[in-house]
């Protein structure tokens, strides 16, 4: 009797050990699934061996709201308030079933957290989608396609930087910061392929506040293979034609964007206002054409009104203008963009909702053979830039996060 109280006694002692340790550490799987029928006119026709220059896109396409994605989140305990963390998130395609941008291409990072802030390793958003996405309608409600024009301020996510050290600070009171460095992993090029990037944000009640800076090194490089900026995440920056139907996004340049911006709830409706710009500039790699350049300074507002606990309707307003200089340097011209959206969505449960909306771009500027085109911003590849002045986006989809 004594040696089965003995046994019952240490089963039991183990089986409380195994539950604390489980209670110190947690694995969430996580994701959404983001598809629906979309609609784009005047879309460049890719083919130069037809003769129609501008063709009408029909799809069915994923990512219009949020890219498609499933990751794994996961945290530690290990004391005196330290906590290991991990993320790892892949982005996919839900129409073929295809991974975007590899395995984890989206985030894969690991770090320490403490009431100080946390420190990350791997690859990381920066401080531009910490801080500003979150004011804009392509970083809330809107998602994809209201991204600025050409999405060349990253607001809608579409890129995320490798190689990075990041910190986030605590919560001081509605105030945070974070800062991060993107190395380029080059021997003898410690400065040909790298990313940096800052913001602070101040959340209080109903208002929201932030400013960011990032800049990269080396975008679209054809030795960037394992820098900061890897591969051509960037070319979609600009769009494949540019502003103008030349290319604008030349080996070895440098990107900077920053921007400030507020938002504020009332009742059930919110406002946002921002300002950005992009400026993609200081190419190395040829003489001829180091003073090819483009900059975009980006004014949006935007609102949101809950009609009803399930419906919800959302319309932003952009105004782009710059300059772009040809592939030569010899000619500048200042253009810009009016892009309108609106938007209205349905929660079919917490977890599931349904949306249609509509944006349309007109560009304006330029002269003498350099005149811009209409490019509404895409993170699913599916369509290019406009082949006028012009462009049309109507978009119907279902959204489920599990």
């Amino acid at each position: 009797m004594k040696k089965n109280l003995i046994v019952t006694a240490i089963a039991a002692l183990a089986a409380s050990f195994a539950g604390a340790a489980n209670a110190q550490s947690s694995v969430t799987l996580y994701g959404l699934i983001d598809t629906g029928l979309t609609f784009v006119n005047n879309v460049a026709n890719p083919n130069p061996n037809q003769s129609n220059a501008k063709t009408n896109f029909h799809g069915l396409t994923s990512g219009n709201l949020q890219e498609s994605r499933w990751g794994l989140r996961g945290s530690e305990d290990l004391g005196g308030g330290m906590k290991a963390i991990f993320t790892l998130e892949s982005g996919f395609n839900v129409d073929n079933g295809q991974s975007n941008n590899g395995l984890f291409g989206r985030q894969a990072f690991v770090g320490l957290s403490s009431d100080v802030g946390t420190v990350t390793l791997g690859r990381q958003y920066d401080s531009v989608v910490d801080y500003l996405g979150p004011l804009s309608a392509a970083g809330t409600w809107g998602g994809t396609y209201f991204g600025h024009v050409a999405g060349n301020d990253n607001l809608n996510s579409n890129f995320s930087i490798a190689n990075a050290v990041k910190f986030q600070s605590a919560n001081y009171s509605g105030f945070t910061f974070n800062g991060m460095y993107g190395f380029s992993n080059q021997a003898g090029g410690f400065k040909n392929n790298r990313a940096y990037s800052f913001g602070a944000g101040y959340a209080n009640g109903p208002l929201k506040v932030g400013a960011a800076y990032m800049q990269a090194n080396g975008v679209n490089s054809a030795t960037n293979s394992g820098g900061a900026v890897s591969g051509e995440q960037f070319a979609s920056v600009f769009g494949p034609k540019g502003v103008d139907g030349t290319s604008l996004a030349t080996a070895r340049e440098r990107q900077r964007t920053f921007g400030a911006g507020a938002s504020y709830s009332y009742d059930a409706m919110t406002f946002g206002a921002l300002w950005t710009q992009s400026r993609l500039d200081n190419d190395s790699t040829n003489v001829l054409i180091s003073n090819q350049s483009a900059h975009f300074n980006n004014f949006e507002v935007n609102g949101r009104y809950a009609l009803t606990p399930a419906l919800a309707l959302g319309a932003a307003y952009t105004y782009s203008f710059g300059k772009a200089s040809d592939e030569f340097g010899a000619q500048s011209e200042s253009v810009h963009f009016h892009q309108f959206g609106l938007q209205a969505d349905y929660a079919l449960s917490k977890r599931t909702d349904f949306h249609i909306e509509a944006v349309a771009q007109i560009a304006g500027g330029g002269a003498d053979g350099f005149y811009p085109v209409a490019s509404i911003a895409n993170n699913n590849g599916a369509f290019g830039p406009s082949s006028s002045s012009r462009q049309v986006l109507l978009n119907t989809g279902i959204r489920h996060r599990f």
